[in-house]
């Protein structure tokens, strides 16, 4: 039987961000402050590896503290009944030198598969004998597909925000003793 390997993300070395189109003329990036996963695999390549991600509603960061209560307002994330966004991993399989990572997305209540690219930024070793392995994971989602429906029209007919949103995760793993 294979040995599971647990990895632990290392939110001083992450960042969990996304983009939206507003007006369909700009883009608008957010993030996520606070959140935590897991990563288990039985073998040095990560294939198939079983990978938990959560991020905390409530600490959800666009630069703009009115637009952010409105994000964790009911018209969006209503992070008092939905504090959590979740993803866990169905498969990762290697594509090339990278990987696909496929897996159920919940988002207020709402879960859909998604799939996304990991981009494999290798292994090392850091100043104080740790093990981290990092990736960068992209992909997009419809928004209103996870009951974020909320739309706003300009008077001149212009749609506020985009239903598409960009997605991307930027993290660093721990290995556990």
């Amino acid at each position: 039987m294979a040995t599971i390997t647990k990895w632990v993300l290392d939110p001083m070395h992450s960042e969990v961000q996304f983009k939206v189109k507003h007006l369909v003329i700009s883009t608008v990036t957010g993030s996520f402050k606070k959140f935590e996963g897991t990563l288990e695999t039985d073998n040095d390549d990560f294939t198939g590896a079983d990978i938990n991600i959560s991020l905390d509603v409530n600490s959800i960061d666009t630069n703009q503290d009115q637009r952010d209560g409105h994000l964790k307002g009911a018209d969006f994330f209503d992070a008092e009944k939905y504090p959590a966004i979740t993803f866990k991993s169905k498969s990762f399989e290697k594509d090339g030198g990278d990987y696909t990572l496929k897996g159920d997305l919940t988002i207020k209540g709402v879960t859909k598969p998604v799939t996304l690219a990991a981009e494999y930024g290798g292994v090392a070793t850091d100043f104080y004998g740790n093990t981290k392995a990092g990736f960068d994971v992209t992909g997009k989602i419809n928004r209103k597909e996870f009951g974020l429906t909320w739309d706003g029209i300009t008077e001149a007919g212009s749609v506020v925000v985009s239903d598409e949103v960009k997605l991307i995760f930027n993290v660093q793993f721990a290995k556990q003793a």
